[in-house]
Parts: C-alpha cells; structure tokens; sequence
C-alpha cells in the first residue's frame, strides 16, 4: 500500500514537473519571439498570438486568388522573417524543445462558381495544400538557412487545412471570410512525447 502511495505522488510529482517546463519553455519562447519581431509585426500585417503563433494576415499580399504562387511582397516578407525566426529556435536554448514547426494555410469557405459547400471545402483543401507546399519549398531554398537544411526538413511541415479553422465560426460576413485567408506558423513542443516517455518508464517500474 505505502508503495502504491509513494509511486502515485511520484507520478504526480514528475507530471507537474513538465508541466511546470512547459509553461515556462512556452512564456519565454512567446516573450523571445515578441523582442525579435515587435518592430516588423504591424508592417508585415502579422500578429503573435498566445500559443507562439505568427499569423500572417493580409491575403492581398501572400497568394493570388486561386493560386499556389508566392506573391513578390510576401516572398520578402518570408526573407526577413524566416531566417531570423530559424535561428532563434534552433539555439541551444529552444532547440531541444521544438518537436515541429507547422506552416499552416487556410483559406475561406467559398469557391468561385461553387455552390456545393463540400465541394468547395475540398477545392480549397486542395489549393490550400498547394500554397503550403509553395511557402515550404521557397523557405528551404533560401541561401540564408542552408546550415540548418537537415534541421528543418525533420522539423517543417506544410499543412493546408482549407477553411477547417476559421478565426471567427459564427461570422459568415465577407470581411470574416476574407481574414480566414492566412498562413500561420506554428510551434509544437515536444511536451507531449516527454509525458509520453516518463508515463512509459514510470510503468515499467510500477511495482
């Protein structure tokens, strides 16, 4: 009985633990990314969001209507951003921590000359896949994160999810549909998988 007792708090001890890591990994990496990109937010037309989030917002500037295609002014903007945003996650203060950096692409609702709410959705599924896969290629060409190429092809996805996530579900408005148009990057921990792996060794020792 008191052995049963003494591996619970154990394993309530050690789950607080990461937990405790986590939050303090996640608000330093979140205060680390705002230092770096506080003064290029509002001329990107970007945002930092709560979860470590960049969420890349003006549709105007990233893709053609209907089309994969990198326009020239997010190109740049990708420049400047990436490479410094690279470098900051595979430091040696972060880069243990990062289990994957998701591109992620949404798109709206809609569809030209579609008015099947499906067929739509996966028009866009598929546009939005192509527009991610786009972004990725562009950014693991770019001259400046070269070094790091094995890093982030093991760590970088792309990821269209079409209009799966939109900022505002209830909001069917045309200015809601147009800011559900975006490219977000987004930061996974590996948080998960050390939970995992604790939960694993600790049931091996279960007595």
């Amino acid at each position: 009985m008191l052995l049963t007792a003494a591996f619970m708090l154990r394993v309530e001890q050690t789950t607080t633990l990461v937990v405790n890591e986590f939050e303090e990994t996640k608000n330093d990496m979140l205060q680390a990314l705002q230092k770096e990109f506080s003064r290029d937010l509002k001329q990107w037309n970007a945002e930092l969001l709560g979860d470590m989030t960049i969420r890349f917002n003006d549709p105007t500037v990233l893709f053609a209507t209907g089309s994969s295609e990198l326009k020239p002014k997010f190109k740049q903007m990708l420049r400047e951003f990436f490479p410094r945003y690279v470098k900051m996650l595979t430091s040696d203060k972060y880069r243990e921590a990062i289990k994957e950096i998701r591109i992620e692409g949404h798109t709206s609702r809609s569809w030209t000359n579609s008015t099947d709410t499906k067929t739509a959705y996966f028009l866009n599924m598929e546009l939005s896949q192509a527009r991610t896969r786009s972004a990725l290629e562009f950014l693991l060409r770019l001259p400046s994160v070269e070094r790091q190429q094995d890093w982030l092809v093991s760590h970088v996805t792309a990821n269209g999810l079409s209009s799966s996530r939109p900022i505002s579900p209830s909001d069917n408005s045309a200015a809601a549909q147009l800011a559900n148009q975006r490219v977000e990057f987004r930061i996974v921990t590996n948080a998960s998988d050390r939970l995992d792996q604790i939960a694993r060794e600790l049931k091996a020792e279960q007595p």
